[in-house]
């Protein structure tokens, strides 16, 4: 059964999502001009859980933690971070009672109110064009080429497509000290390109530590993928996600140590957001609240033109998936940088890593939290499409959170698949 506005095969009268040039069932071409590309749904976000669910143990010991840091300060502040601090244990100990009530009463998981907008997911990838297609597809939608052997499509050319790039990083209004560390550039062989990186760090720490951790976690993840590239790229997207979050780990386990060593850089560490785009895909590994998003004008998932690809490894972005808070709570909370999950901090760390199909149009956007507690989802999307020049981009949305208070230091990447 098709949904009403679908389209239908001429040749084998299977269904044809909006924007396919061929059918992905018999290969022949389709009417449409091919001005627009297929977007596909998946279910829902992945979470370690169950896709619709937290571990309530999991959750309550991310509360305790908070409990403890906030116990921390209430002892070393006075007046009204002292206060600040009294309010924060009191709200936090109301939502232990809540979550503790719940493992009386049998429950081992909380239900997700709020969750990332769904994404395109296009795991089969053209060995073509490289267009990302459904699981089941036998010719490509992009291109037309057959997906399985024995195939009788005859392959058009993909358009040729490049990747524009710009970064910028800023202190911001209020810090003395730029701890963010941004990051691009190519990876390339004597037969040729294999990628570009994107990176994005947000040191923590103070003394300068959170500057050296950021900086480490750079040098590290570059040192270690310029090594294992030069060994051989990635055949799966399984392949990217291992070799990326071994990067990650590595930086870690330095950062760890080098914390371990300088008195003063004691308990320092860093968030770490990265991409490597290679061809049409992106592949991703992701520690702590810096963020990337996908945008494209004409839209990415449920969210419309813009989703958020990584999830923050936050206190409040869990309060927030539990229904305790809204987005916009969320993004004012006293509890907002308060993250559980960190390179640097100990001896081992959970990354996340996940891989993104690439479309005409697409940009992707990686930042540290410096921007997006300034600007909103929906401004900073709306600035990478109005605007077409990806440096210019940057400095309208530095500019913009400058504009309202600056209150971080703010780093920002726009990378745009360009025809």
């Amino acid at each position: 059964m098709t949904t009403p506005g679908s389209q239908t095969c001429a040749s084998c009268g299977g269904p044809l999502a909006n924007g396919a040039r061929f059918c992905p069932r018999c290969g022949a071409p389709t009417s449409d001009d091919g001005s627009s590309d297929e977007v596909m749904l998946p279910g829902s976000r992945r979470l370690r859980v169950s896709s619709d669910s937290l571990s309530v143990r999991e959750l309550l010991a991310v509360v305790e933690s908070g409990v403890f840091y906030w116990r921390q300060r209430l002892d070393q502040s006075e007046g009204v971070a002292r206060e600040q601090a009294a309010a924060a244990i009191k709200e936090l100990s109301r939502i232990l009672d809540s979550l503790a009530q719940q493992l009386v009463e049998g429950r081992e998981t909380v239900r997700i109110t709020s969750r990332l907008p769904s994404t395109r997911v296009a795991p089969l990838a053209c060995p073509i064009c490289g267009r990302g297609n459904r699981a089941n597809a036998k010719y490509c939608v992009a291109c037309g080429s057959p997906m399985r052997p024995g195939g009788t499509a005859v392959p058009r050319p993909p358009p040729e497509l490049i990747l524009a790039v710009a970064a910028r990083t800023d202190v911001g209004m209020a810090r003395k000290v730029n701890e963010d560390t941004c990051y691009s550039g190519e990876f390339t062989t004597a037969d040729g390109k294999i990628g570009t990186l994107l990176l994005v760090a947000d040191g923590m720490g103070g003394h300068a530590a959170g500057e050296v951790a950021s900086q480490l976690a750079s040098e590290t993840v570059k040192a270690e993928l310029r090594e294992a590239l030069s060994a051989g790229v990635p055949l799966d997207d399984d392949g990217w996600h291992s070799l990326l979050r071994q990067a990650a780990l590595r930086a870690n386990e330095r950062i760890y140590t080098q914390s371990r060593a300088m008195g003063s850089g004691n308990g320092m560490g860093t968030t770490l957001t990265l991409a490597l785009v290679a061809g049409r895909r992106a592949h991703i590994a992701h520690v702590g609240d810096s963020r990337a998003y996908l945008i494209n004008p004409a839209g990415v998932g449920e969210g419309g033109p813009w989703a958020q690809l990584t999830a923050d490894h936050s206190l409040v972005a869990r309060l927030v998936d539990i229904g305790q808070l809204t987005p916009e709570q969320a993004r004012v909370h006293p509890q907002r940088n308060m993250i559980y999950r960190s390179l640097g901090t100990d001896p081992a760390v959970d990354v996340d890593t996940l891989s993104q199909a690439l479309a005409p149009g697409d940009a992707l956007l990686l930042c540290s939290d410096g921007l997006e507690i300034h600007v909103e989802d929906s401004e900073l999307a709306q600035i990478v499409i109005d605007e077409p020049s990806e440096s210019r981009a940057c400095e309208r949305l530095i500019a913009l959170a400058n504009q309202r208070g600056g209150k971080d230091n703010i780093s920002v990447i726009i990378a745009r698949m360009r025809t």
